[in-house]
């Protein structure tokens, strides 16, 4: 049986969920740092016996400061919790990042949230982990306030990966670059977009290849190309394999950044539902062709290499 996991959208919590143990922040993408930070957590759970809550924000605070970054998350708050079912946490607060709870002083959020409401026994946290109005708040304030508040803070040393710590502003520069290869690695998994299917200029099927179009919504964009995915939908038993054009179309002199899907051997009306596209592969960077002959024979070219993968 499957325990069932409790989500918050405040900090009031039942008590059951109070004297436990506690881990902020993003958790954008839920690299191997952070499934590192989750292991050492469930370590403590075994040896206390306390249960493991996720404090984390929705928006990312820094998209909430600055309204001009739009395309910045590696993962969608869905898949966020999704992941956090797969680490075994018994709550998460989900809690909505807005003006008024920018303003908390750093201290307040300590004394009057961590200790007072939730009673915290044990506190993981980043080395860079900063919070209350302004990011007063750092490591050294919540070890300064853990005697007073009962508290023991848990800040391990960053994971590092060929001498770079791996960490979610890694992970997306590694994507804007197309190193694929190294953020499946990180993530232990594929990287993968969730998001509905729109109806577009039906571009590829009038040149032979019919696609699913996926506006990116708030996801990184990552380095324009050709990649091998696999596509699951409502429905699908298992993922099915693909080839995905995440780009501008410049052949089609298009402006916005479009991600178009073309599933091998399947011929469904997709639209309105929901796609998870798994990024395999990096192929080829984006390019303007001559006209749509060379774009027909290249995509050919494409999808041969996609389905050997």
């Amino acid at each position: 049986m499957v325990k069932k996991l409790k989500i918050y959208k405040s900090f009031k919590v039942k008590e059951i969920h109070k004297k436990s143990i506690i881990l902020i922040g993003n958790f954008d993408g839920l690299h191997l740092g952070h499934q590192k930070l989750f292991q050492l957590a469930k370590k403590y759970k075994n040896k206390n016996k306390n249960k493991i809550g996720v404090v984390t924000f929705d928006p990312i605070p820094k998209m909430f400061f600055n309204k001009k970054i739009k395309n910045y998350r590696i993962s969608n708050t869905n898949q966020k919790i999704k992941f956090l079912k797969k680490f075994n946490v018994d709550f998460i607060i989900n809690k909505k990042f807005d003006r008024k709870f920018s303003k908390i002083k750093s201290y307040n959020f300590v004394k009057n949230i961590l200790f007072k409401k939730l009673q915290a026994r044990y506190i993981f946290v980043s080395n860079n982990f900063r919070f209350g109005n302004k990011r007063e708040g750092d490591v050294k304030l919540l070890k300064s306030m853990s005697g007073i508040c009962n508290f023991k803070i848990i800040n391990p040393k960053p994971l590092k990966k060929k001498n770079k710590i791996v960490s979610s502003t890694l992970i997306r520069k590694l994507l804007e670059i197309g190193k694929l290869n190294l953020v499946n690695n990180y993530l232990s998994r594929p990287w993968c977009v969730e998001g509905k299917v729109k109806r577009g200029r039906m571009m590829g099927k009038k040149i032979g290849f019919p696609t699913c179009n996926i506006d990116l919504g708030n996801y990184i964009i990552a380095k324009p190309g050709v990649y091998s995915v696999k596509i699951k939908f409502d429905g699908s038993k298992n993922k099915l394999k693909g080839i995905a054009n995440l780009g501008y179309r410049p052949t089609f002199n298009q402006k916005k950044i479009l991600l178009e899907v073309n599933i091998f051997k399947f011929a469904g009306n997709l639209y309105n539902k929901k796609l998870s596209v798994d990024f395999i592969k990096f192929i080829r960077g984006e390019k303007k062709f001559k006209g749509v002959d060379h774009l027909r024979s290249q995509i050919n070219k494409d999808i041969k290499i996609a389905k050997s993968i």
